[in-house]
């Protein structure tokens, strides 16, 4: 069982499966969403109900960028079934890596019950839960975006702001990429330059999360991010913003500190050529840095 089957932002896989004949229904009380990094894992099994979302050519404009606007959003939503009063659980591959990035965009927009499946595939996979390829058709629905929660998103000037006051800096990508190296090749490649946010301290995303993919108890979240949490609150960031969203879905929803995701995150940042970009493994960069 999830250590946070009480937390409103979370959906066990248990949970799930005992709501089938509710996912499953064309009624809009609950409808599941898959979202993954490699969207045609979709095919090849999902959970009951779910339906999919292809993260790139539904949730953002452009790597690094911007979000789908709301006229857009709204539009997809209404055509899987969704209404704003909806409870939406997003789940996919990677731990959640996409996944968590579309539950933060629609609590960017206001959405107001949507919750991740802890796990995702993985857990669900393990433990041998009911699949199907069979892909959900839904009646369409009215759905209009109502507003944005600016407060949980970071853009550059924001990241520029933190670095220059006590607010905490995260980045979660791998240590080589926070180092400058050039990253593995299941990251995308979208800078010329790499290196990490001055004063950003480098906590990799997948500490959050235990081997079968579900999220650590709070105890070892707290001991994880206890140096980058505090009252003046946390920018989370990586590469196009997906896997930052699982770090600022930890702090802000799971250990209910404040935190912004920066969406545009190091391919935002780095495009820049006012920006600071820090090398080595020093936050400050003592280990070497360009401007």
């Amino acid at each position: 069982m999830s250590h946070y089957e009480n937390n409103e932002s979370v959906a066990t896989a248990e949970w799930v499966l005992d709501n089938l004949d509710a996912v499953r229904s064309d009624d809009p009380d609950v409808r599941l969403v898959e979202v993954d990094m490699e969207p045609e894992v979709y095919d090849d099994w999902h959970v009951p109900g779910a339906v999919g979302v292809d993260w790139e050519a539904d949730l953002v404009d452009g790597l690094g960028d911007e979000l789908v606007d709301p006229e857009e959003l709204s539009s997809l939503l209404g055509e899987l079934g969704i209404t704003p009063e909806t409870t939406v659980v997003v789940y996919g591959d990677r731990a959640n890596w996409f996944a968590g990035h579309a539950l933060w965009v629609l609590r960017y927009y206001e959405h107001a019950d949507v919750r991740l499946l802890d796990g995702g595939r993985r857990y669900w996979d393990l433990e041998g839960y009911e699949t199907t390829t069979t892909e959900p058709t839904y009646t369409t629905r009215e759905y209009t975006v109502s507003g944005r929660a600016t407060s949980i998103r970071a853009d550059r000037a924001a990241v520029q702001s933190a670095v220059e006051s006590d607010e905490n800096v995260v980045d979660v990508r791998n240590p080589m990429e926070y180092r400058g190296e050039k990253p593995p090749a299941e990251v995308p490649d979208t800078t010329d330059e790499e290196g990490h946010v001055p004063t950003a301290e480098n906590v990799p995303w997948g500490e959050a999360v235990a081997a079968d993919g579900r999220f650590q108890p709070e105890p070892a979240l707290r001991e994880v991010y206890g140096d980058v949490i505090g009252e003046e609150g946390t920018v989370t960031y990586c590469r196009v913003g997906e896997r930052s969203s699982i770090t600022w879905f930890v702090i802000e929803e799971l250990l209910d500190e404040r935190a912004a995701n920066y969406d545009g995150s190091w391919t935002d940042w780095a495009d820049d050529p006012e920006t600071r970009v820090v090398t080595g493994s020093d936050p400050d960069g003592d280990g070497g840095d360009s401007a």
